[in-house]
């Protein structure tokens, strides 16, 4: 899962500046979560059903957990 730092202000934290970088953090952090949406529904949908089964999921759940970034 990658991992992206906002806690420090690289952008400064007031003006235009600030609301410029606070707009391309939100989008970097939009596109993050949509990559490990998309490699989490990836990895998941090439294991077989008794796979999925043996960590108490089914096909239709793949979705679910991929969007909430988090297991049942």
């Amino acid at each position: 899962m990658a991992a992206l730092d906002t806690t420090r202000t690289t952008f400064g934290s007031y003006g235009l500046v600030g609301r410029i970088g606070a707009t391309f953090n939100a989008w970097v952090s939009a596109i993050v979560e949509w990559n490990d949406a998309r490699v989490t529904r990836n990895a998941l949908a090439t294991l077989t059903d008794r796979e999925l089964d043996d960590i108490g999921m089914c096909r239709g759940d793949i979705d679910d957990v991929a969007q909430s970034g988090r297991a049942f």
